[in-house]
């Protein structure tokens, strides 16, 4: 595995470590590391040495740091002589890099850090938007965005694509919907070329669907729809070749979705956050009574959970959780 050491002036290298982890949990072999205003040369050197001394190899290390030229390049393109086949150097540290870079590391365990040093500039790039888009620079404005729409209409109604089953990559519950740990987490994990908020409040919501589409890394559509659109959907084949990730903000509405006929085996339940009368089940699930008892009829019906909050994660006992959820609401009822 690629060791990565993210260097800075100040506290930024921290920071950007601090928020990564945040999307991904906690790395092994990465490292972060800071010239502080009191230090010099030497002591960001020595920083960065003890740094590589413990990762489990030394073999592949990719330095991301902030200022091309600066001290902490400075040091980093020293170390990096006697390893000029192996090691690499990117500057213009922003967070769009970080995430890229552990996003590489976690999808290949055997790319290289010059695969990963070249991967990254990009997405890094491409992390610079403005709002309203017209104040990009023109020779930088990316083309605008165009609104997508989940449909079918350019093939002709009965064409049976691949198998003519819409494919569910994973099936995620999520009150956050579609945000980092998705973004960057999930959707690298399984590769789905669409993610689809169901849910029949947010379609009907402008502002939360245009937030959506904006959260979709490049290369996967992002749409939301209501329950009856998915419906469609799934017993549409001209969606035979789609490979979806599906995101609900509650289990009901699972539940309601897989009575409709939507095939789901496994539910991904990754956070459900605090309403008013809910109890804390664990540290990212929040329940009332009606949470428990559907997802007990979910399991009546078969389906398993996969309790993780991110891909790193162990996965969590649900029956353990539900009980507790089910003893905290019996206390707040008495």
């Amino acid at each position: 595995m690629v060791g990565i050491v993210l260097a800075s002036h100040g506290g930024f290298a921290d920071g950007i470590a601090e928020s990564a982890q945040m999307l991904f949990g906690e790395q092994s072999n990465f490292a972060h590391v800071i010239l502080k205003p009191n230090e010099g040369p030497d002591d960001i050197r020595g920083k960065m040495e003890k740094a590589i001394a413990s990762f489990d190899n030394n073999d592949e290390v990719l330095f991301i740091v902030d200022l091309w030229g600066g001290t902490p390049f400075n040091q980093a393109n020293g170390l990096l002589e006697k390893h000029a086949d192996k090691w690499a150097i990117v500057s213009g540290m922003n967070l769009p890099m970080v995430v890229q870079a552990l996003t590489e590391r976690m999808t290949n365990a055997d790319a290289t850090a010059k695969e990963i040093a070249t991967a990254v500039v990009e997405p890094a790039k491409d992390g610079i938007k403005t709002k309203p888009s017209d104040l990009m620079p023109k020779s930088a404005a990316p083309a605008a965005q165009a609104k997508t729409t989940l449909n079918a209409k350019s093939i002709p109604e009965g064409t049976v694509l691949g198998d003519g089953h819409i494919k569910y990559v994973l099936a995620r519950i999520d009150s956050r919907l579609l945000h980092g740990q998705v973004a960057t987490g999930w959707i690298p994990q399984y590769h789905p070329d669409r993610v689809i908020v169901v849910s029949d409040s947010v379609a009907k919501d402008e502002l939360r669907k245009s937030m959506i589409r904006e959260a979709a890394p490049a290369g996967v559509k992002a749409h939301t729809v209501p329950l009856n659109k998915m419906v469609e959907i799934a017993k549409d084949p001209r969606f035979g070749n789609t490979h979806a990730l599906l995101l609900f903000e509650n289990p009901e509405d699972v539940l309601r979705a897989i009575k409709a006929g939507i095939d789901l085996k496994e539910i991904n339940v990754g956070s459900m956050s605090y309403k008013d009368g809910d109890v804390n089940a664990n540290n990212v699930l929040s329940m009332n009574q009606e949470d428990v008892d559907t997802f007990h009829e979910l399991e009546k019906l078969g389906v398993k959970f996969d309790v993780r909050k991110v891909p790193a994660d162990g996965k969590a006992n649900m029956d353990a959780i539900l009980k507790k959820a089910q003893s905290l609401l019996d206390e707040q009822k008495k």
